[in-house]
């Protein structure tokens, strides 16, 4: 349905047409779809997120919090600061909001244990978007592979959610998933994060001109 419903929409997200009030049911019905469906479309979000700036009248606090919800799941892309751009003051005040945004900036910080709990404190927001807590563990998956040579198991569980959500059989399919291996009963090798240095070779250039007054005051 999610598929269907976005090649429906091309026409209505194209020129001036993108800026009608009259297509924001439409509009706020794929937002929905994305969260039923796990699916997502950043470029109708961001319309529907400036249909509410243009139009305050029409703002619906659940819709918005589902679009800047589904774009976490996107990280490490920059969909969220494009979101939070569309946004005034008054409305990152509000609770909901206000929690999401803390929650990104965790994100951002990589303070991941402190994300699930901030995840754990917003059960029920959070819990309306299909396959949110698997997107968070994906972008922990991505800061882990670029940082860790190695890591400890028992870390990789707490980074991932901790005991209660990821089992020893989930955390094998994360290991596979991402071609890591284990060493041992305790550690996890990730990658070898000496082949990632590449090295890069930088040539200045001098004209005559910068440097004939001060090679004249050495004469």
């Amino acid at each position: 349905m999610a598929e269907t419903m976005k090649q429906k929409l091309v026409e209505m997200l194209k020129g001036i047409e993108r800026y009608n009030p009259d297509n924001l049911m439409t509009l706020e019905k794929y937002v929905d779809i994305q969260v039923s469906e796990n699916a997502y479309d950043l470029d109708a979000n961001l319309a529907v997120l400036k249909l509410y700036q243009m139009n305050p009248q029409t703002f619906n606090k659940n819709v918005t919090c589902m679009i800047l919800l589904k774009a976490l799941t996107n990280l490490p892309h920059t969909d969220f600061v494009l979101c939070k751009c569309l946004l005034n003051e008054r409305i990152m005040q509000d609770e909901d909001i206000h929690s999401i945004l803390y929650l990104a900036n965790l994100l951002e910080e990589c303070q991941f244990a402190m994300v699930w709990q901030q995840v754990n404190n917003m059960y029920d927001l959070c819990n309306k978007i299909n396959g949110f807590n698997d997107s968070i563990r994906k972008f922990v998956c991505h800061v882990v592979g670029i940082t860790f040579q190695t890591i400890n198991k028992s870390l990789l569980v707490e980074l991932l959610g901790g005991k209660m959500q990821v089992s020893d059989s989930v955390l094998k399919q994360w290991v596979k998933k991402y071609g890591w291996k284990e060493e041992s009963d305790n550690v996890i090798f990730i990658a070898n994060q000496d082949e990632n240095i590449k090295t890069k070779n930088i040539t200045e250039k001098i004209e005559f001109e910068n440097v004939a007054g001060l090679m004249a005051a050495c004469l």
